[in-house]
């Protein structure tokens, strides 16, 4: 079962303000999978205010920087791919294939593809 304490806000993981939970199940058995914590108000501005300031450095950032950040993530996303899919087939019930293919396939090609379009695009 996979168990977290704390929410990723701003870069790094930090305890929730409050102590509620949500338990995260199995859409194919009813087992339970997962606890997350439930972020409350001030966690929700926390993330917000980190979003907020991560967009100023995004928007000034050059197109060749901001694709780094993309090809990373596809990169990352495909490290991970079938750990993904396995996890989300089972939260949302869904076909392991096609989870494979949709959920985190899908996300791979299109960060991937969105930084080679920034590279081409002339702004």
């Amino acid at each position: 079962m996979l168990l977290r304490d704390q929410l990723f806000i701003g870069g790094v993981w930090v305890a929730p303000s409050a102590s509620q939970t949500i338990d995260v199940f199995n859409a194919g058995n009813g087992e339970r999978l997962g606890r997350v914590p439930l972020g409350d108000e001030k966690d929700i501005e926390a993330a917000v205010s980190a979003a907020r300031s991560a967009f100023e450095r995004w928007s000034g950032g050059s197109a060749e920087w901001r694709a780094g950040f993309l090809e990373r993530i596809s990169a990352g996303l495909k490290a991970r791919a079938d750990e993904l899919a396995r996890l989300i087939a089972q939260e949302v019930g869904m076909p392991l294939k096609l989870s494979a293919r949709i959920q985190v396939g899908l996300p791979i090609t299109n960060f991937a593809n969105y930084a080679r379009l920034v590279k081409e695009f002339s702004f």
